[in-house]
C-alpha cells in the first residue's frame, strides 16, 4: 500500500465531510467548487500555513511534528481510531511496526480460557481480521472455522465472499462497513503486509460493495454492541458482543457473544450449546 497516496486520500476524505460552520468559520456564500472544507479553511482552523497543509495533503507526511498532527486531527474532528490511523500514515518507514511473518497463534492459556467458556460463543481475531482461535460454541455460531481453507478463515472474507453471510447478519451492510473500517486501520499499521495486500486485492476484485466501502477511507477500531443474527439451526438471535484485548499481543482481540438472561435468544443459545457439545472439538 502506497503510504503517500493513503495519507493524501485519507485527509481529503476527512476534510470533505466537514462544513465551515462545523468549525465556527464564517461562510460567505457563493458556489463552492469542492465538497466540505477548503484547504485554506482547514489550515486556518489547525493554525498552520496553507502551503504546509497542502504539502501534507499531497502525501508528504514523514517529518510532520506531533503538535501539528494533533492540531490537524483536532480541526478534522478525528475519532481516536482515525487519529491512530493518521499517526501510522505519517510515521517514518524506520518506525513502522514490522509485519510478523510467522503464523499467528494464541497463548495456550488463552485457548484454555476459550474452551472453558461453555455457554459463551467466542473467537480470537488477529491481524487482517484473521480468525486464529475459537471455542466450540463460537464455531457452532459463526462457522466451522477448522474446516475452512486458511484464506477463508478471515472475518472480512466470510462477510463479503461467503454467500450465506447476507442471511446470517440482519444488518449485513453495517457489519460490512465496520469490517472494512477495521481493515483500513490494519492497513495503516502494516502497510507492507503482503497477505493483507492480497486480501484487499481479492475482495476488491470480487466484491463491488467492498470496493465502494474501501474508497470511503473510514476507520474504526473493534468495539461492542448488539447483533441480530439468523442461525440456520436455532433461528433468530439477538446477542450482545464485546471485544477484549488480551495482554501480550496488540494485534489480537477476543470476541465474545452473550444473550440477555431469560430471553428467547438465551434459550436458543443453550440449544445451540447442547448441539455443539455433541460435536468433536477442532483446532486450526
Amino acid at each position: 500500500m502506497d503510504q503517500r497516496t493513503e495519507l493524501s486520500e485519507f485527509l481529503r476524505s476527512r476534510r470533505a465531510r466537514l462544513r465551515p460552520e462545523d468549525l465556527g468559520l464564517s461562510h460567505h456564500g457563493g458556489r463552492r467548487r469542492v465538497p466540505g472544507l477548503r484547504r485554506e479553511e482547514l489550515a486556518q482552523a489547525a493554525g498552520v500555513s496553507v502551503a504546509y497543509y497542502t504539502r501534507l495533503e499531497q502525501g508528504h507526511g514523514q517529518n510532520v511534528s506531533t503538535a501539528v498532527l494533533e492540531a490537524i486531527a483536532d480541526a478534522l474532528r478525528l475519532s481516536p481510531a482515525e487519529r491512530a490511523h493518521l499517526t501510522h500514515l505519517t510515521e517514518p518507514v524506520r518506525r513502522r511496526a514490522r509485519v510478523v511473518t510467522r503464523p499467528q497463534t494464541v497463548r495456550p492459556a488463552l485457548q484454555l480460557l476459550l474452551d472453558a467458556m461453555d455457554g459463551v460463543p467466542a473467537y480470537v481475531l488477529g491481524r487482517r481480521l484473521d480468525i486464529i482461535a475459537w471455542n466450540r460454541l463460537g464455531c457452532a455460531l459463526a462457522g466451522d472455522f477448522a474446516a475452512m481453507r486458511p484464506e477463508q478463515r478471515n472475518m472480512a472474507w466470510q462477510v463479503f465472499l461467503e454467500p450465506t453471510a447476507r442471511e446470517f447478519y440482519d444488518d449485513w451492510e453495517g457489519k460490512a462497513a465496520d469490517l472494512v473500517a477495521m481493515l483500513r486501520l490494519d492497513a495503516g499499521r502494516y502497510p507492507d503486509d503482503p497477505k493483507l495486500a492480497s486480501l484487499i486485492g481479492e475482495l476488491s476484485v470480487k466484491s463491488e460493495e467492498f470496493r465502494h466501502l474501501w474508497a470511503t477511507h473510514d476507520v474504526h477500531d473493534k468495539g461492542h454492541g448488539v447483533k441480530e443474527l439468523h442461525h440456520p439451526l436455532v433461528g433468530r438471535l439477538t446477542l450482545s458482543y464485546e471485544t477484549l484485548k488480551p495482554p501480550g499481543d496488540v494485534d489480537q482481540v477476543l470476541v465474545t457473544y452473550h444473550a440477555e438472561p431469560g430471553s428467547t435468544s438465551a434459550e436458543s443459545l443453550r440449544l445451540l450449546a447442547s448441539w455443539a457439545a455433541s460435536e468433536p472439538a477442532q483446532r486450526p
